[in-house]
């Protein structure tokens, strides 16, 4: 559980495989794109930084949480990647929504994971207000982005072991 202290972003990129060699596909959903956007320049900065080069990381834009799981299948299908990075957001609302989306798209992302051999990272924040949101899209929180992109090339380089 995060603390109201604590930036979840922080990596040591001695630690973290130098992924130049490496394909990401990255599907963003345009719900809450306040959010989503600021996921995906966390998700592409760490990348970069880690060494990806841009012309290896393509994004899909789809519209909504739920439409990740058909865009990232679309991604494993049609493109030769190392991974794939799912970004969205869902923020409780007053009715069972929420809950709906969320074990959805959970299970959605668990299932690709199991049916495709390069890994699917799950980057959707479910929280209870969009300040939560905010706070983890590149707020005092930090940014779950780079969180997704760190795991991507940890789970790359495990994949080609």
């Amino acid at each position: 559980m995060a603390t109201e202290n604590k930036n979840l972003s922080n990596y040591d990129k001695n630690t973290i495989p130098n992924a130049k060699d490496f394909r990401f596909g990255i599907v963003v959903s345009e719900w809450n794109e306040q959010v989503t956007e600021g996921l995906f320049q966390g998700a592409y900065q760490a990348l970069t930084d880690c060494g990806a080069l841009p012309e290896n990381i393509v994004r899909w834009n789809v519209p909504g949480s739920f439409e990740l799981i058909f865009g990232a299948k679309q991604m494993h299908e049609k493109l030769q990647l190392d991974a794939v990075i799912v970004i969205g957001c869902v923020i409780k609302g007053e009715t069972m929504h929420f809950e709906f989306v969320c074990e959805g798209v959970t299970h959605g992302i668990k299932d690709l994971n199991l049916k495709y051999t390069i890994p699917t990272i799950f980057c959707v924040l479910t929280d209870n207000t969009m300040q939560q949101s905010i706070d983890r899209s590149g707020g005092k929180h930090g940014n779950k982005g780079v969180e997704a992109a760190i795991a991507a090339i940890n789970m790359v380089e495990l994949n080609k072991k």
